[in-house]
């Protein structure tokens, strides 16, 4: 998992309370089989509207995304996430996350820093005043820089320390891994007739990039050319089904 300390990029303002992710991510895309590819599906429904912030040029290539409380709520699908950081966001900045996708971040390089709402609404006019506004959030210091303003957040010493040396659970388990291999040596002596445990593979690291960063022009998701229509009910579940 790529380390991460300091992040500097586009920041997105997101004025919606309650995202659960179900409108992060539908449910129709989890039965996908990879960790990646899931750009498109990130607010599938909301980037229907031409109108909704991600189809505006200035943030098109956001970083970090400011948003209300209560942001990842309902269920613990980790492709909430997954989404997230395939579409390229860094950061998530909120008064509140639920637990579960507060937990998930931290293993798939994604911080969630929390910060009270009067912040929030402070960044949300910052940005919202100069679409495209570039920031900064320094891990190190557990700071948040937008113009001239800078402001703490807060994020929990476990979850700093393992987004600052880039751990994911599989890197936290192979630090280990002169205690796992003496003890299935001693379990192999011990108890010959259990079945063996496999070694461990080391596999190269391999980046998951953002489709945006191909310069593929136009977007050209899932749901491209039907962009100017909002679909709602009936409609959209059959679109939903359909992809």
């Amino acid at each position: 998992m790529e380390k991460l300390t300091v992040v500097s990029g586009v920041g997105v303002p997101l004025r919606r309370s309650n995202v659960d992710t179900d409108q992060i991510i539908p449910a129709v895309f989890l039965k996908r089989v990879t960790k990646s590819g899931f750009d498109d599906a990130l607010f599938y429904a909301w980037r229907r509207n031409p109108e909704f912030v991600l189809n505006r040029s200035e943030y098109a290539n956001g970083k970090i995304l400011v948003t209300g409380p209560d942001f990842g709520t309902g269920s613990s699908r980790e492709h909430a996430v997954w989404a997230l950081h395939d579409y390229g966001f860094k950061v998530i900045i909120s008064p509140r996350f639920a637990d579960i996708f507060y937990g998930n971040t931290a293993k798939n390089g994604v911080l969630a820093a929390i910060m009270p709402q009067e912040s929030i609404e402070l960044l949300w006019k910052l940005l919202e005043e100069e679409p495209g506004r570039s920031m900064t959030v320094d891990l190190i210091e557990r700071t948040v820089t937008c113009g001239d303003v800078t402001l703490p957040f807060e994020v929990n010493d476990y979850t700093r320390w393992r987004l600052m040396n880039g751990y994911d659970d599989i890197d936290l388990t192979l630090q280990h891994e002169d205690d796992i291999t003496a003890y299935e040596k001693l379990r192999a002596e011990r108890f010959p007739f259990k079945p063996k445990t496999l070694p461990a593979k080391h596999m190269p690291e391999h980046r998951i990039a953002s489709a945006r960063e191909q310069d593929e022009g136009e977007w050209s998701g899932p749901i491209s050319g039907q962009r100017g229509a909002l679909s709602t009910g009936p409609e959209l579940r059959r679109d939903l089904r359909a992809a």
